[in-house]
C-alpha cells in the first residue's frame, strides 16, 4: 500500500475529510498539477559568450545550498580542440580556473567553454524509472525531485544520460538542478542566469514568442546534447561544436 492510500484510510478511520488540507499537504507533486497551464520553461546557452568565469557555479551553490566540495547542480567544461584531431575536456572550478598543459598550447586549434546542467527533458528517463514518483515534471515543464518521497535508490541517477544527478550526502536523496524553481515561480530568473556577466545564459518560456529563449532560437542554429536519445532536452545551445557530447 502506498503512502497516499495509507493516509486516506488513516484519516477515514478518524472520521475526518480527505478532501481538505491533509491530503493536499502531500508535498510537491500534487502542487505541480495546479501550475499555470501553457508555460514550458527552458534555458539557452550561447557558447561563444561563455568565458568560463565560474560565477554560475558559485551562484548555484550558494542559492541552493549545494554540498561542497564534490557536488554541483551546474558545472562548466573547457573543450580543447587540438590540431591532430584529439579533444581534451577539462572541468573548471568555481573560480574559473582550468588546468592547461603549457607544452601542448601551440597545438591547440580551438578552445571554448560549455556549461552543463539538468536538461529538463520533455521525455525524462529519470521520471520513467523512479519507483515512488519522487521525480516528476511540473505543469510548466521543470523536472523536480520531491525529497520527502525519494528513497535514495539511485535509479534516476543511473538513468540520466547527462550526468546531472547525484545523491545528496546528508539527505541521502537524489538532487539536481531545478532551474531554481523556487525563484522562477516568483517571477525571478535562475541564479546562474542572473549572475552571468556576458549573458551567455538566457531563460524563458518556449511557448512565448516574446521570450528571450524564443529569440535565441530565431537568431541561431540550435543544438542539444545527445539528441539521438530523443529525450527532447530543453537546455538549448547556440554555436555548439559537433565534438561536444
Amino acid at each position: 500500500m502506498n503512502r497516499r492510500n495509507f493516509l486516506r484510510r488513516f484519516v477515514s478511520a478518524l472520521g475526518l475529510s480527505v478532501s481538505g488540507a491533509v491530503v493536499g499537504a502531500l508535498p510537491a507533486r500534487g502542487a505541480a498539477e495546479h501550475e499555470p497551464a501553457g508555460r514550458n520553461y527552458g534555458m539557452g546557452i550561447d557558447i561563444e559568450k561563455c568565458i568560463g568565469c565560474g560565477r554560475c557555479m558559485d551562484a548555484c551553490t550558494t542559492e541552493n545550498n549545494v554540498p561542497q566540495p564534490f557536488f554541483y547542480r551546474t558545472w562548466v567544461e573547457r573543450y580543447v580542440m587540438k590540431n591532430d584531431g584529439n579533444v581534451i575536456v577539462q572541468a573548471i572550478n568555481k573560480e574559473g580556473e582550468q588546468p592547461v598543459d603549457p607544452a601542448t598550447e601551440h597545438d591547440v586549434l580551438r578552445s571554448f567553454f560549455v556549461p552543463k546542467l539538468c536538461n529538463h527533458c520533455e521525455h525524462p528517463p529519470c521520471v520513467q524509472v523512479c519507483p515512488v514518483g519522487a521525480t516528476f515534471k511540473t505543469g510548466d515543464g521543470v523536472v523536480i525531485v520531491d525529497d520527502t518521497r525519494c528513497i535514495g535508490c539511485r535509479y534516476c541517477i543511473q538513468a540520466c544520460p547527462y550526468g546531472a544527478r547525484y545523491l545528496h550526502p546528508e539527505r541521502k536523496t537524489a538532487d539536481k538542478c531545478t532551474f531554481c524553481y523556487h525563484r522562477v515561480s516568483k517571477g525571478l530568473l535562475p541564479a546562474c542566469v542572473e549572475v552571468c556577466p556576458t549573458q551567455a545564459r538566457v531563460f524563458g518560456d518556449l511557448n512565448s514568442t516574446a521570450s528571450p529563449l524564443t529569440r535565441l532560437k530565431r537568431m541561431f542554429k540550435i543544438h542539444v546534447l545527445k539528441d539521438h536519445l530523443n529525450t527532447e532536452p530543453k537546455v538549448l545551445y547556440a554555436n555548439l561544436d559537433g565534438e561536444v557530447r
